[in-house]
């Protein structure tokens, strides 16, 4: 018969479970990984020396017990919260979502996690309401996933440092430039754009590396569409407006939703994808490999991004020299079906 003075382990193998009336403590994930509550504190304040093995086995116990660290004694003890804010703004849409699932996962790697803030773009002065929402939440450091408008980048609020996903313009504007060069290296005379909502920078960007390939080129700019709002319903209607145009025979959009409603506006007009007008889109979401003909696009590497946000962010929390610029993350593009040569003209 089991001796009753022994505590039970629970289900998983973790350890004894706290006792009843109170929430798991330190000193009960201690005893379940076998260490030393000091160590249970380095592993969750995300201090080193702590070997990998040890914080794999404190992991499995705060996860089996279900312990939460006093954040509020954390933040008391070591003057920081290890919780890092985002700003985000269109998260309905898949390059947002991506990039705030990307920075979740790598804010977790580096011992911190994560208060998110959703953002409408339509909002004014909504990017600085979601920021002082983080503060009041209480966040070492801000993330600003997609800045909109017109103002400067937003580099530290208070003593909170912020980090904009807008680290380097040309970034932004590097893969827009290089698909439209691929459009003109193809044959095509001059590409159109289906331009983004102009109030993001992003939008902006590719619109800018749009330009820059025309211009390097000396292909002739044709005039903008209306811009988008990134949905595939107005790049459907730019696409309306675009299958009138004589002469058309490449168009680059700035994201692959205004580039399938614009390939559905094209077909509609009898105009062949890629035979008579070849379509060009960015960030390569998943239906772009599925539709009819398949998109050629240009693939974001978010979690790159994401890494460089959030060690940038970590250096000036640490109140470290920002690092040396790093190299220009590369540019991926993804050719599929929807480019060509140009075999007909309109």
């Amino acid at each position: 018969m089991p001796d009753s003075s022994t505590p039970p382990r629970s289900a998983s193998g973790a350890g004894p479970r706290p006792r009843t009336g109170r929430g798991p403590g330190m000193h009960d994930v201690a005893r379940a990984a076998g260490v030393s509550q000091k160590t249970v504190s380095r592993v969750v304040n995300g201090e080193p020396h702590v070997s990998d093995d040890v914080r794999v086995r404190v992991q499995q116990a705060i996860d089996a017990l279900g312990y939460r660290p006093n954040t509020a004694a954390r933040a008391l003890i070591r003057g920081r919260y290890g919780r890092l804010g985002v700003v985000s703004v269109g998260v309905e849409l898949y390059g947002p979502s991506a990039q705030l699932v990307a920075l979740q996962r790598v804010a977790r790697s580096r011992g911190y996690a994560v208060a998110s803030e959703a953002v409408a773009d339509s909002v004014p002065d909504g990017q600085a309401e979601a920021i002082d929402s983080l503060l009041a939440q209480g966040v070492d450091g801000i993330v600003v996933l997609n800045p909109v408008g017109d103002g400067a980048p937003i580099s530290e609020v208070g003593d909170v440092p912020v980090v904009s996903l807008a680290l380097a313009r040309e970034d932004g504007i590097a893969p827009a430039r290089a698909a439209t060069e691929h459009l003109l290296a193809l044959g095509h005379h001059t590409v159109w754009h289906l331009p983004g909502p102009q109030e993001w920078w992003s939008a902006r960007d590719r619109l800018q590396g749009w330009r820059d390939a025309l211009a390097a080129a000396g292909a002739p700019e044709p005039p903008l569409p209306e811009a988008g709002d990134w949905t595939a319903a107005s790049g459907y209607a730019a696409g309306i407006e675009l299958a009138r145009v004589r002469g058309l025979t490449a168009v680059f959009a700035a994201n692959d939703d205004m580039a399938i409603g614009a390939m559905r506006a094209f077909a509609e007009a009898g105009l062949d994808v890629p035979g008579q007008v070849s379509v060009m889109g960015y960030d390569d979401i998943p239906l772009a490999a599925y539709v009819t003909p398949q998109l050629s696009t240009v693939k974001q590497d978010f979690p790159a991004v994401a890494e460089r946000a959030v060690d940038l962010l970590l250096t000036r929390i640490e109140h470290h020299p920002d690092p040396p610029a790093v190299a220009r993350i590369p540019v991926q593009l993804v050719l599929r079906e929807s480019t060509a040569r140009p075999l007909a003209r309109h």
